[in-house]
């Protein structure tokens, strides 16, 4: 009897060594599930692929605004920003001089003044300008009276009263007496007179001829005008100053047109040209673009910097740029001959660092397509891989879904 329980514990204790264990059963179900192979080299997560995949019903899809599209090729353009200043435009700005020594009577206006093309800005006491006046007056006088000579001498030529020989001299004698009459005129205009004020003034000395007396006509008082429209920028003038040809006493600029000088780098250079659209932003207007054209392309490249000026000429009617305001300006080249998939910028977005979009299929999924992106054109934005351009591509709502994507299930769409 002994025995034989001894021989029947041996039996037991056999049976409970050599079976397989529970965790090694279970272990055994793991390894054989399809679901977790994997390829040689490839590391794939079994939910890998669902994660990337959202179902939304077509009610939701109404009230999340969801709207469809193809991707649209367009002409390749380039886009280059380059950074500048403001400037005046040159072409639109006066320096105010004295055209003779004098005194300042009066000044007319100050820093900030708008003035008129015509209009009188100082005021000078010259007597050398009154000399002028009363030389051109002289000049005048002698002219007349030449004139009633030469004609006379033609009358006695044609009846030979006086020799051919004393003809020419009188003649030779009247002319001078023109070019002297040319050049005081031409004096009076460069102190930048009018036709209106010279009209005047030889009206004046026509009807004092007789007397001669004509310093007691000559006004000394020279206006200077304003030779454009403009606002008085720059002022080194008081009355009563006296003042000579070599001073700046206002400098006037029409502010309504203005540069930006852009500096552009040498492999920027192909695509610039003259009369292109430049689009101008500066930070203190963020929401607002100034356009202009290019007027210049500098022909000499900076040695040390290797960029190149270009001038744009930019209107500025609301006054809102400022000369030395730092400013970027943008270009846009476009290729005809090149096309590219663009897409509108909300249906691009962004999800661990990637870019993606939402690509429309069957049963109301939508899938997530990661691709590369150029640069913006316009509103729309260039994709250089990831799409054929035949998918039907979330142009609005796409954000939307990246929320519901990334939250993993909502109440009328899910993540499978």
């Amino acid at each position: 009897m002994k025995k034989l329980l001894i021989f029947s514990l041996i039996i037991f204790l056999s049976f409970c060594a050599g079976g397989p264990s529970e965790s090694e059963d279970n272990s055994a179900l793991v390894n054989s599930s399809p679901s977790l192979q994997t390829q040689p080299g490839q590391e794939v997560h079994a939910e890998e692929h669902d994660h990337e995949v959202l179902h939304v019903s077509p009610e939701q899809q109404k009230a999340w605004l969801i709207s469809l599209g193809q991707p649209q090729l367009e002409p390749f353009q380039k886009i280059i920003t380059l950074p500048g200043i403001v400037s005046l435009n040159q072409n639109q700005t006066a320096q105010i001089t004295p055209f003779v020594s004098g005194k300042v009577a009066e000044l007319k206006t100050d820093l900030g003044q708008e003035v008129r093309q015509g209009e009188t800005l100082i005021v000078l006491n010259s007597p050398e300008f009154a000399r002028a006046q009363a030389n051109f007056l002289q000049a005048r006088a002698n002219l007349l009276l030449s004139q009633k000579e030469y004609e006379r001498a033609q009358k006695l030529l044609a009846s030979q009263a006086i020799e051919e020989k004393e003809f020419l001299r009188r003649k030779a004698e009247h002319e001078k007496i023109v070019t002297e009459y040319g050049v005081l005129e031409s004096i009076l205009h460069s102190y930048g007179i009018t036709p209106a004020y010279l009209e005047a003034l030889i009206a004046k000395g026509d009807a004092l001829s007789q007397k001669g007396d004509f310093y007691q006509i000559a006004n000394p008082h020279l206006p200077l005008l304003s030779p454009i429209n403009g606002t008085v920028i720059f002022r080194d003038v008081i009355t009563g100053e006296q003042v000579n040809p070599d001073k700046v006493l206002l400098t006037i600029a029409n502010l309504s047109s203005l540069w930006v000088i852009l500096d552009a780098y040498e492999k920027d250079l192909p695509y610039l040209k003259e009369k292109s659209s430049v689009a101008i932003s500066s930070t203190l207007y963020p929401n607002q673009i100034f356009h202009g054209r290019i007027e210049t392309i500098n022909a000499i490249i900076d040695e040390k910097l290797r960029t190149v000026k270009v001038r744009v000429v930019v209107p500025n009617s609301k006054r809102l740029l400022k000369p030395n305001m730092f400013v970027q300006g943008q270009i846009i080249w476009q290729d005809p001959n090149q096309k590219v998939l663009t897409l509108p910028e909300e249906a691009v977005q962004s999800l661990n660092d990637e870019k993606i979009v939402f690509v429309a299929g069957a049963e109301d999924k939508f899938a997530i397509k990661h691709i590369k992106i150029g640069e913006v054109i316009g509103q729309r934005r260039i994709i250089l891989s990831g799409l054929s351009g035949d998918e039907l591509v979330v142009i609005k709502g796409a954000h939307t879904l990246k929320t519901e994507l990334t939250k993993g299930t909502t109440g009328h769409a899910h993540v499978h």
